[in-house]
């Protein structure tokens, strides 16, 4: 089994998914390779800003969507490539000190050249994903720049577990779980997912239990390798409390790379997703990566607003509220595409699970009308009451003729002759 990018840079595909990662023997005994081993060409660090608003962001409406929350106060754990403060829209958004650099001290890259060790909070990221995905969920607002987080108010907490030589392993993914537990993380982003589908050892699903079972929304990457349309399990996506994301499309529909399967919970925008890079800027790619981080700042920005609701609950308003072309939950996109508004305003009380809704209801066909071949009841008083009517107009009319008539009669009768 590999450990592969949720990432598919470029359009749908602009270029195919590129793995740059040599893999590696875990101490499981399973092969992973790094969360984004991609080709990164298309990106430059720094970049050049984004001046508009990014379309994933246009589908929302921000005002109404902030006046509800921001997600002040929630603690997002980004498992992934390590965050880079260096960008200014993260530079606030980040808990520096809560953040962990896993990487091995002694880890070599492809050619046997020891590596230069980032800094231990986590804040390097030679790759670019982390940051991101960071950006996604937590970006601060900017001059210049009409990109912002969905969670513009959540604080990020860095865990580099990951690099561009794929030194990140079950084993690893496992600890860096265990650590956001550790610093209270609230939501726990992992834009990582499984190629082959074999289940690792039971250490990650076991950190992921201990993660649900202290009521932190896990949320992970379906993975890019629906291209050829059949379904297949990925990890930890597919564990059991974990809110798998798809990708989808400016349509609301599945992008052509994401992996579908009876585990997907929702989707969320996936394509051209604009997002911020090491040192300063902005870059675009596609990818299930960056379809999770929104769900997570959904998530933040759920929690904030209901600090009392677990964990169950919150995946459950998600999934309810989300945009949907079929009542029940499908392969493809889950319960939906998300709706970030509505999840913050249809929001009374909460719920266990989804339910199906917004179906064609199979309705009681209508009454048929009787036939009648003669006169009805109505039909018969209607015609007696016309005749009434008339007949009476008729004696009125010959009545007051006959005493017309009688008048002249008499008058011509009484008259004196003429002489």
């Amino acid at each position: 089994m590999t450990l592969s990018p949720a990432t598919l840079s470029g359009d749908a595909p602009r270029r195919a998914l590129a793995l740059a990662a040599a893999t590696l023997l875990c101490s499981l005994g399973l092969p992973f390779t790094t969360a984004a081993a991609e080709d990164d060409s298309q990106c430059t660090y720094p970049d050049e800003p984004y001046e508009g608003r990014p379309w994933s962001l246009q589908r929302v409406q921000l005002d109404r969507l902030w006046a509800q929350s921001t997600g002040k106060g929630v603690r997002v754990a980004v498992i992934d490539t390590g965050v880079d403060v260096k960008n200014p829209q993260l530079t606030r958004a980040v808990d520096v000190k809560s953040g962990i650099n896993l990487i091995p001290k002694d880890a070599k890259d492809a050619n046997g050249n020891k590596l230069k060790r980032g800094k231990e909070d986590g804040t390097t990221d030679t790759v670019g994903h982390g940051t991101r995905v960071s950006g996604i969920i937590a970006a601060r607002p900017a001059k210049g720049t009409g990109f912002v987080g969905l969670a513009p108010d959540a604080v990020i907490i860095p865990i580099q577990q990951n690099d561009a030589d794929g030194h990140g392993t079950a084993a690893t993914l496992a600890t860096a779980i265990r650590h956001a537990i550790a610093k209270k993380a609230d939501v726990i982003n992992i834009s990582q997912d499984t190629a082959d589908a074999v289940e690792p050892a039971p250490a990650l699903r076991e950190a992921v239990e201990a993660a649900l079972a202290e009521e932190i929304v896990v949320v992970a990457s379906a993975g890019n390798d629906g291209m050829d349309g059949s379904d297949k399990k990925t990890y930890p996506a597919s564990y059991e409390g974990v809110l798998a994301v798809a990708a989808s499309d400016r349509n609301n529909e599945r992008a052509a790379f994401s992996q579908a399967g009876e585990f997907v919970g929702v989707a969320a925008p996936g394509v051209d997703m604009v997002s911020t890079v090491p040192l300063g800027g902005h870059c675009a790619d596609n990818g299930t990566s960056f379809s999770a981080p929104y769900v997570a700042g959904l998530a933040a920005l759920v929690k904030a607003k209901h600090p009392d609701w677990t964990q169950r609950q919150i995946v459950a308003q998600i999934e309810q509220t989300a945009e949907r072309s079929v009542a029940r939950r499908d392969r493809l996109v889950g319960w939906g595409v998300v709706d970030p508004v509505r999840a913050l305003t249809d929001d009374e009380k909460p719920v266990e699970k989804p339910v199906a809704r917004e179906a064609a209801l199979r309705a009681e066909a209508p009454t048929p009308a009787a036939v009648h071949l003669g006169e009805t009841p109505e039909q018969r008083t209607a015609r007696l009451a016309t005749y009434v009517v008339v007949s009476g107009g008729v004696l009125v009319a010959a009545i007051a003729g006959a005493a017309v008539a009688l008048r002249d009669h008499r008058r011509r009768r009484n008259a004196p002759a003429a002489r």
